[in-house]
């Protein structure tokens, strides 16, 4: 198995299940130190959501495709998790984006400006170790999320991604790939601003920036995850987004062996890796 590709996904799934019991909840009225359970959603501890279930989706597909992109298979696979609640720890799916399931009910991604949502970007992670083009990466994308925005944001999140996993810093790897103009044009000096200037809503730039501020101002993954949950708001997708690329920057000796304990159903995780 890929041990980057590993420590990429259980990066973000171990976020994702830090930031399940604070969901929607507004920045600094909680603060989260551990891998809690209920809240928000009332699941055990160690339970991941949508963002992980689509994730190790898209890299089932992947695997049982031999590394090729198949973009109908994949879609197919969101079908399984969303009808049938396949690639879930309970068989239960209990949080689900209007974005996502309008465009998997009606079969093409949707392409408004209102449409551009984190949908895609959660789970976008897997296409950083195949060979994926640009092209290829916004199909994947538009599979829910069809706006430009949206695919140039897993694009560019891919391309960090795999810098990272060659040795690059953080820092490096940022501004290596911070080749967009607008609405882009925070992410060259996004490291610079203060808390107070990142937001966490659920808007696909918002979870990019806020990932990426975590990562450039923290020098451990729990600092990175803990740092993203506690902006609030879309607490679960921004510690998912930034803890796939501190996962991959700190590798799994760098994640809470606790928190790798905690998390659950990681036979189902392992068995859609390669």
């Amino acid at each position: 198995m890929n041990e980057q590709l590993k420590a990429g996904v259980y990066g973000a799934a171990i976020g994702d299940a830090l930031g399940v019991p604070y969901e929607f909840m507004t920045r600094d009225t909680f603060t989260c130190t551990d891998m809690v359970g209920h809240g928000t959603h009332d699941q055990e501890p160690g339970t991941w959501s949508d963002d992980t279930s689509m994730m190790i989706a898209c890299a089932d597909s992947i695997r049982a495709n031999q590394g090729a992109i198949d973009v109908k298979d994949i879609r197919q696979r969101f079908n399984l998790w969303r009808n049938d609640a396949c690639y879930t720890p309970d068989g239960v799916v209990f949080d689900c984006g209007i974005t996502v399931s309008n465009a998997l009910r009606r079969g093409r991604g949707m392409d408004g400006e209102r449409d551009n949502g984190n949908g895609s970007l959660m789970r976008i992670l897997p296409l950083a170790f195949a060979d994926a083009a640009d092209s290829q990466i916004g199909k994947v994308s538009a599979i829910t999320h069809a706006h430009e925005q949206s695919k140039l944001a897993c694009i560019m999140y891919v391309h960090i991604a795999r810098d990272l996993a060659r040795g690059m810093s953080a820092a490096e790897a940022v501004d290596a790939n911070a080749v967009f103009g607008e609405p882009f044009d925070r992410i060259p000096r996004i490291a610079e601003l203060g808390r107070a200037d990142i937001k966490s809503s659920g808007y696909v730039l918002h979870t990019l920036e806020a990932s990426l501020w975590c990562l450039l101002n923290t020098s451990t993954y729990e600092d990175c995850v803990l740092e993203a949950v506690n902006l609030g708001s879309d607490t679960d997708t921004t510690a998912c987004v930034a803890g796939g690329l501190a996962g991959i920057l700190y590798g799994l000796d760098g994640i809470p062996s606790a928190w790798i304990d905690t998390l659950r159903r990681k036979d189902l995780i392992d068995s859609c890796l390669w």
